[in-house]
């Protein structure tokens, strides 16, 4: 797979990013290696995964999933061919949202050892706690890349005011500043980043890393009717989309998908990367042969008919 460069980073990957978020939740240890292999042998690279991964999870204290993740690179020895992505800040049992800079220089050396690793690729603030000044949050940042623990820094759930604040304030101080910003954005979910959130990374230039690219599995075409929810523990996230524009996209995502003999899923990606700014989408996989529809979203080239009914589905 013909790789890209991150934005303003050094770093390249391959445009699907691997989310960890299932890892330690809908599937065990042995079951997420068999991805993660699948998924590099499918010579793609970019992993990403957050220090509260899963702790919504019964028993679960969060940190699974980099515990997971960690134990994979240090048994195939492939640490240096990952470019590896993780979160700090979000809430967890323990205590509600903290981008303070005690919570950032604790939970770094937490998610290292997790890891494994001496160093992070891609380190993101995870949220906004609503509290805490900015230049607190970027001095942090700025020291962890001083001491080489962390490479290069980005963010996601920042308000309009935070992220810019971030950004000038990063600029003024000539300190390190986010490059890349994930975001809830695709084909059912458009507004908020092309109304409000695109006008803002097209200014500083950060490389967008959509989230949540399926819509909780409702893009892969699976969940038609309430009664398909069940079909997975994430099921009940595609309720909100069994409506006459959901299903008017679905119909679009299967005239698609005929068109190009692929799966609904690997189509509604492809439609991700041919969005402005849009490097790498966020994806689970759950099996193999999800990873195998996902992983064949870069090789397939949407025509201007193909993006005029996908389009006019979704606005």
């Amino acid at each position: 797979m013909e790789k890209v460069k991150l934005g303003t980073t050094a770093l390249q990957v391959a445009p699907i990013n691997l989310g960890g978020n299932v890892f330690g939740w809908t599937l065990n240890e042995k079951e997420s290696f068999e991805i993660l292999d699948g998924f590099v042998d499918a010579n793609f690279n970019f992993i990403d995964t957050a220090d509260t991964y899963s702790y919504w999870v019964p028993g679960n204290t969060g940190g699974e999933s980099e515990t997971i993740i960690g134990n994979w690179l240090k048994q195939r020895g492939n640490r240096q061919d990952i470019v590896l992505a993780t979160k700090v800040g979000y809430e967890n049992n323990d205590r509600p949202a903290d981008i303070s800079k005690k919570n950032i220089i604790d939970s770094v050396e937490k998610s290292l050892a997790r890891l494994q690793t001496d160093y992070i690729d891609l380190y993101y603030t995870h949220i906004d706690d609503g509290k805490t000044p900015v230049d607190e949050t970027m001095e942090a940042h700025a020291q962890l890349v001083k001491e080489g623990k962390v490479r290069h820094i980005g963010a996601s759930n920042l308000s309009v005011k935070n992220l810019i604040s971030s950004m000038e304030y990063a600029h003024i101080q000539g300190i390190p500043a986010y490059e890349v910003y994930q975001i809830h954005y695709n084909l059912v979910e458009r507004a908020e980043f092309e109304d409000t959130y695109s006008p803002i990374t097209s200014k500083y230039n950060l490389s967008v890393l959509p989230y949540y690219s399926l819509a909780s599995g409702f893009l892969t075409g699976k969940y038609r009717s309430a009664a398909d929810l069940g079909k997975s523990p994430r099921g009940g996230g595609a309720n909100q989309y069994l409506n006459e524009k959901g299903l008017g996209i679905l119909a679009a995502l299967d005239q698609v998908s005929e068109k190009h003999g692929a799966q609904p899923a690997a189509i509604a990606l492809a439609w991700l990367l041919k969005q402005p700014a849009v490097v790498a989408p966020v994806v689970s996989a759950t099996s193999k042969q999800q990873l195998a529809i996902l992983t064949q979203a870069p090789n397939i080239i949407l025509d201007s008919d193909d993006l005029n009914t996908l389009n006019k589905a979704s606005i």
